[in-house]
């Protein structure tokens, strides 16, 4: 193993949330190499709500200076010496986890990121002390398990929002059953919204209906696949769909005047909403009335496992799932996160490396 001190690596860091959208390049150093890690020289990253949540303080306060960004691909340029899926020159990516304990019930049943241990991709300590550093920088450190294999029939570049925005929604459509014959509700037409309507297009659910507050995303959500549009701004938006969805991915900040009490009478007997997004406040309140009506079910779901990675890229491959993003250099992260901050990116930015 070699020390801390063997390598330097670059990035876009922030100094205080009071300033979240200043970057500026600064050396770090990455985690201890042993002998299941693998480095990956970065070309890319991906632009998630979680760096804004992070940067901007939501999720408390974090650990500066701070290097985000989860969505990262790019080639291998170093293997640990028990390393097997992977050589030096491969295709790789890595999404919102770097590590776990690999022997808990979550990790040994393709549930890892749900490890009481798990290590995000930044603002995270290993349990030896090192600082998790993100990929808005040249390059990232990561256990073999936490890497993907990347397919060659799609860029790199819309690959990158698949490995967090894409699994995100793609693991609670399969682990709740979406496919033929079912009715699946997207809430929110953002970055992880479009690509939950088209998953769910993918896995071939009969209907696929799209809420958004605006009429402003209806011909975009008709050509991601949604079936039916729904405004929810609209009086009584809920009254046409009572009982008849099996599923809702919710994508959307549901502590920001979502009407949840209206979506929970849209779904059927056991339907489930299943919330993605997670807000800095807390959730609305709710009757335990308007959810035993119907037997309504109410969770969340946390990215995925890689064995759901690899899945997803598969299907997006076959099914032609697309990436619709606008891709930027590095140096202008400031501009991205704020146009994730502001809603006006269609659908996800992404950073070329330019250090």
């Amino acid at each position: 193993m070699s020390s801390q001190a063997d390598t330097k690596w670059k990035g876009y860091a922030i100094r205080d949330t009071k300033h979240w959208d200043s970057f500026e390049v600064i050396d770090f150093n990455p985690k201890q190499f042993e002998d299941y890690d693998i480095d990956i020289k970065i070309e890319y990253c991906g632009v998630c709500g979680s760096d804004v949540h992070t940067i901007t303080g939501g999720w408390g306060e974090p650990m500066l200076p701070l290097i985000t960004g989860h969505e990262i691909v790019g080639h291998v340029v170093r293997v640990g010496p028990k390393v097997t899926a992977f050589k030096v020159g491969d295709r790789a990516g890595v999404g919102a986890q770097v590590c776990s304990c690999l022997k808990c019930k979550p990790c040994t049943t393709d549930n890892e990121q749900y490890c009481p241990n798990a290590v995000s991709t930044y603002n995270a300590k290993y349990p030896n002390g090192d600082i998790a550093h993100g990929g808005y920088s040249t390059a990232v450190r990561a256990h073999e398990r936490f890497v993907f294999p990347l397919p060659k029939e799609l860029p790199l570049e819309e690959i990158a929002p698949m490995l967090c925005a894409g699994i995100t929604v793609y693991s609670p459509l399969i682990r709740n059953g979406a496919g033929p014959g079912k009715c699946i509700g997207v809430v929110g037409i953002g970055g992880l919204g479009h690509y939950a309507l088209q998953f769910a297009r993918a896995l071939g659910a009969e209907q696929v209906v799209a809420f958004s507050h605006s009429s402003g995303k209806e011909k975009d959500a008709r050509e991601l696949g949604a079936t039916d549009v729904v405004i929810t701004s609209n009086k009584n938006f809920a009254e046409p769909w009572k009982g008849k969805l099996d599923l809702i991915i919710c994508t959307a900040d549901v502590s920001q005047g979502i009407p949840l009490s209206d979506f929970i009478t849209t779904l059927g007997v056991h339907g489930r909403f299943i919330m993605v997004a997670i807000p800095d406040d807390q959730l609305p309140t709710l009757r335990s009335t308007q959810m035993v009506s119907n037997g309504a079910l109410l969770g969340g779901s946390h990215i995925g496992s890689k064995k759901e990675v690899i899945e997803m890229l598969d299907l997006a491959v076959k099914e032609n799932v697309k990436s619709y993003i606008e891709v930027l250099p590095m140096k202008d992260a400031g501009k991205a996160v704020r146009g994730v901050k502001d809603n006006t990116v269609r659908y996800r930015h992404v950073l070329k490396v330019d250090i």
